[in-house]
């Protein structure tokens, strides 16, 4: 990515990504035919021009660039286009870490502080603007009280989704009392217990598809475009279960020690095992996102996948 036009810098693009999620999700405004579209006086209108569209809608496979688009604009609104896609069965889900040189999310006590930087801080909360949801498990809600909004860009608040299959969380967290956004907590049908703050209790049975079933109780609710944020172990879960579209790991400058892991998956006896996605490389302040593409097209398990490097 161009060092001269940081991420950041791109708002008028930011606002276009808006809008086409936002058209993405209303089936009824859907073009039938392709159709090229800009951000004109701060609305999503419709060009005659290829040149001068900075997205294309294909009725038959969504959004994509337009074609006169310089190189930082190409790769800010290809990052986030994947969120903004039409979705009308199913779902759609990218999970994100942030860890340091060696591998951990946190220190051992749990502070996670800090381990990446504004950029990538800024990156996760247009992350959730985008989505329809974010999940978090427990232990990213016990170590950070997180409150999993959109304050540092414009953009709607996601539907916020704590998985806690033991009910260890008390109702002192943000996110059960704040208001900001609803938020659905998702425990085993086992526990019994006052459900904390004003969260909605989701129930499910220890039958190790838990995760499955979550996925189809929230696309059953409209919910399809998914952000798993953390932790390990929940981001870990879904990997390891073949649930994640896709995986976003940033690394950041800084070495921790022994601390908590981020990914933890199974050992493999050879590396023609080791999971082998293809990639894209985005720089972001002193961060480096790898963003890994899961999909069975991208020939996950390949040695062939390869590197697109953005920096």
């Amino acid at each position: 990515m161009d060092p001269n036009c940081p991420v950041a810098d791109l708002g008028e693009h930011w606002q276009l990504l808006l809008a086409a999620a936002a058209l993405s999700r209303d089936a009824c405004q859907w073009p039938q035919d392709e159709t090229g579209f800009a951000l004109v006086t701060g609305r999503l209108r419709r060009v005659d021009s290829r040149a001068t569209a900075t997205l294309c809608w294909q009725p038959s496979a969504g959004w994509r660039c337009g074609e006169g688009l310089d190189a930082a604009a190409r790769d800010f609104l290809e990052l986030y286009l994947p969120l903004c896609q039409p979705l009308v069965t199913g779902t759609w889900v990218v999970a994100h870490l942030g860890q340091s040189l060696d591998g951990y999310i946190a220190t051992h006590s749990g502070d996670s502080a800090h381990v990446t930087g504004p950029d990538n801080i800024r990156h996760l909360h247009r992350m959730r603007a985008l989505s329809d949801a974010v999940i978090v498990g427990a232990g990213t809600v016990a170590s950070d009280d997180p409150q999993l909004t959109t304050r540092l860009v414009p953009g709607p608040n996601a539907v916020r989704v704590v998985i806690d299959p033991g009910g260890r969380l008390g109702a002192s967290y943000r996110l059960f009392t704040d208001g900001a956004a609803p938020t659905l907590l998702c425990r085993s049908s086992a526990v019994s217990g006052q459900v904390p703050g004003q969260a909605e209790l989701l129930a499910f049975a220890d039958d190790g598809r838990e995760l499955l079933a979550l996925l189809y109780t929230l696309s059953q609710r409209g919910l399809r475009r998914l952000f798993i944020e953390g932790g390990g172990v929940t981001v870990s879960n879904f990997l390891a279960a073949g649930l994640l579209d896709r995986l976003q790991i940033a690394v950041s400058p800084v070495v921790i020690g022994q601390g908590r892991a981020g990914v933890s998956l199974p050992r493999t006896e050879t590396m023609a095992q080791a999971l082998r996605p293809s990639a894209r490389i985005y720089s972001m302040g002193s961060d480096v996102l790898y963003d890994f593409d899961l999909g069975i097209q991208s020939g996950a398990n390949s040695a062939e996948g390869g590197i697109r490097r953005l920096v």
